[in-house]
């Protein structure tokens, strides 16, 4: 959500009535309406500039207190120090330190200038003190993050008598929200209550945010009913505290609340109410945002134009998000960002892996654009476009990221150091993802888990599990993802002791319910051991429904051992879940047709015409020099295309020498015909693998991603590739990544192969 403008902290200071008297402009007033001296006119910063005045002071000629306080702000727009010590130094000697006004304001320019020492320094020797003082000083740490240390200084005026204003209430649950601590919070909202101004504004958006950071949306919503005078800061933190805690449809309905009671939002309500939008996928509610905030004068405001341009990407409209990317007149790093991320975001949400990767390749070309501006990249957009060449399997694009992380000083972020050793885990390098590892400074859980999850699905289950002990070492605690690859990297070597040990150590050591990927690992592992009726009996046990990588492994297992009539209960039972997927049914008609059932090939073939299933769509994409190559069956399109055929008919051959045998596949298709068989000679990923091999060099892996699962013929083809070429194949498809190495796959020939 969109992080909203500090309720309380940001405010002005309510000061009490007889400070409130002696404001800025009402001193300057009074200065001018006495006798003055030539001096003080001369100091006055309307006739003279900041310079002079300040070369004056240091005369030490004294002067009216009054004459201290524009200075003084000048020194906090200016964010001078130096210049603010200067004109402190200058009121000690002259005397007029004995002013109360003037030392609090002191001790607020310190504040925000960072230097809360000083501050702390100026309070502490203040001959007496009232609540505004205490409250600047508690203003300060929280505006410079240390609330534990302005709770510190409430306690201590709350131990010399002073009495709180409600002011000050709001500041003490500012620091309640950035601590997370809901119990101290309570017993000031108790204090709040017994006194009856739990209705006042300022005080009920401060619990309004302190609930909603805690947690408490139900009590969050009940402070924001309390509040007599809402204004847009209440009904943005209402709105904030319903996305923050996972209510968005309520957040939308208090924005229409906020409309109909004629309240105007201000740019951090639409941002939050436009980060909403995205999480629901409401296009037709955020079109509508759009155009009130072009109706309210923020049609230029780059937050509010970054979170429509972002719905936008979200829900697919890209031509419309760029049509507001292009319109900008000054494009922040955070616009770039935004779509960067946007489009990183639509991979996730493509309904086939085509649209993913043109959203992917779209998101290289936008930051290449990025390099090629005035802007230089952050740490968001080293992570996201890391991320983005994950899913690509873009090494190369990748290695040129890394080598402006490590340029431009990035790479010592962990954020960005996590993300360069998913990268290279993703794409398949398993060696450099390590390395990447090794070198960072500093590791979160989620780098610790990126590393083990690696090397689990590259096949070093030894390495995986010793580095989990290893991360158990250093303090770091598991979580449930963190156990997903350990009991991966037991099922890929058949530990059957060892996985079932983590699994009891995480449920009963660290507490941790099982979920769905815990019980597929384990029902892996008796499945790639031939244990079907192990693994069968796991998934009757199991308190959940099983998903649909179960049933896949389920099948591939039953399919490798001999167990059709377990596989084809697997098959319809993943067809259950899956009743739309095009690769679901030419899995389960492949297996009929094999097996000569058919009764049951046309009782699949009539579900298929109910259902209109379509053709797959078989694409393949390899990356050499920057430049992305697309395949699809028995494609012509590409030049080279005669030197492909002769290389796949001459690898053709010494596989064939080595045993292969090239098998006809089912193709289903869009005519009335519901399938036909072909050969897979020329299925894509054999094609994108002959242009690598083609165009790489002879020692580089060839790097392939595809849109759908590999069909079982392809898979034992490239394995034998892989031995003819003594090359390293690596083909990321729909469902995993497949590291071809001397006539071995990292899956164990157990995935869910067509």
């Amino acid at each position: 959500m969109a992080s909203l403008p500090t309720v309380v902290v940001g405010g002005t200071l309510k000061l009490e009535p007889d400070f409130r008297k002696q404001s800025t402009n009402s001193l300057a007033i009074e200065k001018r309406n006495h006798n003055t001296t030539q001096l003080d006119k001369a100091l006055d910063p309307i006739c003279l500039d900041f310079g002079k005045a300040l070369s004056i002071l240091r005369e030490d000629t004294k002067v009216e207190s009054s004459i201290y306080v524009p200075l003084l702000q000048e020194c906090i727009d200016k964010n001078s120090v130096s210049e603010a010590q200067a004109i402190h130094a200058h009121i000690i000697k002259t005397g007029t330190h004995e002013d109360l006004f003037l030392m609090t304001f002191l001790v607020n320019v310190y504040a925000k200038c960072g230097i809360m020492g000083d501050a702390h320094k100026v309070f502490d020797n203040l001959p007496r003190r009232n609540v505004v003082t205490w409250t600047s000083l508690m203003t300060g740490y929280v505006h410079n993050s240390q609330p534990e240390l302005a709770l510190r200084v409430f306690q201590e005026m709350l131990e010399v008598g002073a009495y709180p204003t409600s002011y000050t209430l709001g500041i003490v649950l500012n620091a309640c929200s950035s601590l997370y601590t809901s119990k101290l919070g309570k017993q000031i909202h108790a204090y709040i209550i017994k006194h009856q101004i739990d209705y006042d504004t300022s005080v009920g958006n401060a619990l309004c945010s302190l609930y909603s950071k805690c947690g408490s949306l139900n009590s969050a919503v009940k402070t924001f009913w309390r509040i007599r005078e809402k204004n847009v800061i209440s009904w943005t933190a209402v709105i904030s505290a319903c996305g923050d805690n996972g209510d968005f449809a309520m957040g939308l309905s208090f924005f229409t609340g906020m409309l109909s009671e004629g309240g105007e939002p201000n740019e951090f309500t639409l941002t939050s109410v436009l980060s909403l939008c995205c999480i629901l996928q409401a296009l037709g509610v955020g079109m509508q945002v759009h155009s009130l905030s072009i109706k309210l004068g923020y049609e230029s405001n780059l937050p509010v134009t970054n979170s429509i341009m972002y719905l936008y990407l979200k829900c697919g409209w890209i031509a419309d998000a760029k049509k507001l990317f292009d319109g900008l007149e000054t494009v922040s790093l955070v616009t770039w960002n935004a779509m960067i991320a946007g489009h990183a975001q639509m991979m996730d949400l493509a309904e086939d892996r085509l649209s993913s990767h043109c959203s992917g390749t779209e998101a290289l070309n936008i930051f290449l654009r990025l390099t090629r501006s005035s802007m230089k990249p952050d740490l968001f957009t080293f992570s996201s476009i890391l991320t983005v060449c994950s899913s690509l399997v873009a090494l190369e694009q990748g290695e040129q990221v890394h080598a402006q992380t490590i340029k431009t000083g990035f790479l010592s972020d962990v954020i960005v150091g996590t993300a360069l050793v998913n990268m290279y885990n993703k794409c398949g390098s398993i060696e450099r993802a390590s390395k990447a590892f090794v070198e960072m400074s500093r590791r979160t859980l989620i780098s610790w888990t990126s590393m083990i999850t690696g090397f689990a699905q590259h096949g070093h289950s030894q390495q995986a599990l010793q580095l989990f002990e290893d991360m158990r070492l250093a303090g770091v605690r598991p979580n449930k993802i963190t156990f997903v690859g350990v009991l991966s990297a037991c099922s890929h070597a058949g530990m059957v002791d060892e996985a079932l040990a983590y699994f009891e150590m995480m449920k009963n050591e660290y507490k941790i319910k099982p979920v769905m990927d815990h019980f597929a690992c384990l029902i892996d592992m008796f499945v790639r051991l031939g244990r079907l009726d192990d693994a069968f009996d796991f998934v009757k046990k199991m308190d959940l429904e099983p998903n649909e990588f179960v049933w896949s492994s389920l099948i591939a297992g039953c399919r490798s051992h001999g167990n059709l009539e377990l596989g084809f209960y697997a098959a319809e039972q993943l067809l259950k879940l899956n009743p739309e997927d095009p690769e679901t049914y030419v899995l389960l008609l492949n297996m009929y047709l094999s097996a000569g059932r058919w009764k049951e090939v046309s009782r699949v073939r009539k579900m298929m015409r109910n259902e209109k299933v379509g053709k797959l769509k078989d694409w393949s994409w390899i990356s050499i020099k920057d430049k992305v190559y697309s395949f699809k069956p028995n494609d012509q399109l590409h030049p080279p295309c005669r030197e492909v055929d002769e290389l796949l008919g001459d690898l053709l051959k010494k596989a064939m020498s080595l045993g292969y045998e090239s098998q006809g596949d089912l193709e289903v298709t869009d005519e009335k015909d519901d399938e036909t068989t072909v050969s897979t000679v020329h299925h894509s990923e054999k094609l994108a693998v002959a242009f690598g091999l083609l165009n790489s060099p002879n020692a580089a892996p060839v790097r392939v991603t595809k849109s759908i699962s590999m069909c079982r013929d392809c898979h034992r083809f490239i394995k034998l590739i892989s031995v003819i070429t003594a090359r390293e194949i690596i083909i990321r498809d729909s469902k995993r990544l497949h590291k071809f190495v001397n006539g071995h796959c990292s899956c164990g020939d157990f995935s869910s192969l067509l």
